[in-house]
């Protein structure tokens, strides 16, 4: 790892000097759009431990504007100057999903921890690469940002799981739903935007491959844009047998929500649906609490939760985060996902092929 001989990480230190206070990481910031000026806000703000001293976009007016409200940053020209800094410890990625595979192999040639924004790489074979590059590395670096595995619930039903509580995982039932979609959304964003999330699930929760996928268009709702099938199911099926269905809804009209139901051996269990009745037929939808209009509020508490423990992890030298999504994580992720599209057409279940996991 690169360092400034003016300041430096906890992780880098040598002899323990209690009279010194630790450093803080710094984080370099490659792309500022919505979801990378949340994380500079958040940098900034809300998680201990760090600050965010180098940032880019490929609009370079809107990484002035994010950078006046991260004190102390600079703004680069471009995302390999980010990489290289002397004053960049680790890198957050939240470019578009089309650069990750090359900025994620950057930053493992550079030997600095990052956590990448979802999709790892836009195909299986691009992200095995980075799984290889890793391996050849010989230090895990590469943190993905599923960021519903620090979601408090995910965290309790995972809890149940590990602790034998449910007994076998029998069903894993999930929902998705949107109020609504950007324009052209279609049936592979369905995919590649929506569905990736319970995709990760399955690995997170089931820690056992998916061995194919098959989709089910019920009758789509007026309110679908044209060309998309809303809703739509997926079904998946688990290498011990255990069925995952995925209904995704989007154009709902009236919120997001995510539940996630386990039932197992020995009970069901149930996160993302509060108590009372949840009523989801227009706008502005109550449950004894206001449905969020998008995942941002949902989510809030788990990204915050995610960036805290992986600046921990960058300190501590571990790198990555307990439970956090790992650069096989998304290769996984990529791999279903490919079979989840090439299902949209097919008459049946898509098998999924995974490759071999480095050892």
């Amino acid at each position: 790892m690169t360092t400034d001989p003016s300041t430096h990480t906890a992780a880098q230190t040598g002899p323990a000097d209690l009279s010194a206070a630790p450093q803080d990481v710094r984080v370099g910031v490659i792309g500022v759009g919505r979801m990378g000026a949340d994380h500079v806000e958040r940098l900034s703000r809300r998680i201990k431990g760090a600050r965010v001293s180098v940032l880019s976009d490929y609009r370079r007016a809107t990484a002035e504007k994010v950078s006046a409200t991260a004190p102390g940053s600079r703004v680069v020209d471009t995302w390999q100057e980010v990489i290289a800094a002397a004053d960049v410890d680790a890198v957050l990625i939240a470019s578009p999903g089309q650069f990750h595979r090359e900025q994620v192999l950057a930053c493992l040639e550079a030997g600095k921890p990052v956590l990448c924004e979802k999709p790892l790489a836009m195909n299986p074979s691009d992200a095995y690469d980075v799984v290889r590059a890793e391996h050849e590395a010989g230090r895990a670096l590469v943190s993905l940002g599923f960021m519903r595995r620090f979601d408090a619930g995910y965290g309790q039903l995972k809890d149940a799981l590990e602790a034998g509580e449910l007994g076998t995982p029998l069903l894993l039932n999930c929902k998705h739903r949107n109020a609504s979609v950007l324009p052209g959304f279609t049936d592979t964003h369905m995919v590649y935007d929506s569905a990736v999330h319970e995709i990760d699930a399955i690995s997170f929760f089931l820690d056992e491959p998916v061995v194919s996928v098959q989709t089910v268009m019920p009758r789509s709702t007026e309110k679908a844009p044209e060309g998309l099938h809303d809703p739509l199911l997926f079904l998946f099926r688990t290498a011990s047998g255990t069925v995952v269905t995925d209904e995704l809804w989007v154009s709902t009209d009236a919120g997001y929500e995510v539940r996630t139901e386990l039932v197992g051996s020995k009970g069901a269990a149930t996160v993302g649906q509060e108590a009372g009745m949840v009523t989801t037929q227009q706008a502005g939808s109550r449950w004894g609490g206001a449905v969020p209009l998008d995942f941002r509020p949902r989510f809030l508490a788990a990204y915050d939760a995610e960036v805290q423990a992986w600046v921990a992890a960058v300190a501590d030298g571990s790198n990555i985060a307990p439970r956090s999504a790992t650069a096989w994580d998304g290769y996984v992720a990529a791999a279903v996902c490919e079979a989840a599209e090439q299902s949209l057409a097919a008459d049946g279940a898509v098998a999924v092929t995974l490759r071999d996991r480095p050892a």
